[in-house]
């Protein structure tokens, strides 16, 4: 008995990898890494990592596809599926397509006819949701905000009233600016600044935007962010902090 179709007609594997921590691979994903024809990387120095780390069989074909090359790679993707090869696509972190490469792919292999298969895994989003301890029946995935401050207003006062939880990624140097700018369009609400997720120095950041706008005003930091912000009640007020939820950690 199978565990699935897998290489049984030419597909697409999306396979995440981990945001931090090198253990959190399923045993799906370290399978098709070694039993896929081709393997399409964000950074293939980045996933013979994975490879070396847990003693796998690289592939015959492996070629990146990144931000720079990512019309060329999907080109090459698309052959290698017209020639009845599987192919397997990581980013650097997280699961492919979600701010970051991979999309194109995916949607040129479907337009072509061809399978297209999503690996559950690792995940920033869901990861500093579920950290976060704030109320999350719904939330919105915003991403990389826009650079300019006035085009980072427009998109927090167009979720202002939404009752689900907001979600977004930011450098590490801009945290504060980001922050009082959710403040100014949003309110006092509940927040959480995840830092370096699964990483050897997570630490997660709690209190109301107030607090975490005091706390990393002056502070530098390094590593992957973000941030999770409480969602508007229904009635459109904004929800200020819960006292059952701990303030900033150290």
């Amino acid at each position: 008995m199978t565990e699935s179709n897998e290489q049984t007609e030419p597909t697409l594997y999306l396979i995440p990898t981990p945001i931090g921590n090198l253990e959190d691979m399923t045993l799906r994903s370290l399978r098709l890494l070694q039993s896929v024809d081709a393997l399409a990387c964000e950074d293939t120095r980045h996933t013979r990592k994975i490879y070396e780390r847990h003693e796998l069989k690289s592939p015959p074909i492996i070629f990146s596809c990144h931000a720079h090359n990512e019309d060329r790679a999907v080109g090459r993707i698309l052959s290698l599926l017209r020639d009845g090869k599987s192919v397997g696509l990581t980013s650097d972190a997280g699961a492919p397509g979600v701010s970051d490469p991979g999309q194109r792919a995916a949607a040129a292999a479907i337009e072509s006819g061809y399978r297209v298969e999503a690996l559950p895994g690792p995940s920033a989003v869901i990861t500093a949701l579920s950290v976060s301890g704030l109320p999350m029946a719904s939330f919105t995935f915003l991403g990389f905000l826009p650079r300019r401050p006035g085009r980072q207003r427009k998109v927090f006062n167009a979720f202002a009233e939404t009752p689900s939880a907001l979600v977004l990624f930011e450098s590490p140097f801009r945290i504060a600016k980001i922050l009082k700018i959710a403040r100014e369009c949003l309110g006092n609400r509940s927040t959480a600044v995840c830092l370096e997720l699964t990483k050897k120095f997570e630490n997660i950041h709690r209190g109301s935007l107030d607090d975490l706008i005091e706390h990393f005003e002056d502070r530098k930091v390094k590593g992957e962010v973000t941030i999770v912000i409480s969602p508007a009640d229904r009635d459109g007020d904004h929800i200020e902090q819960d006292p059952n939820i701990p303030d900033i950690l150290p």
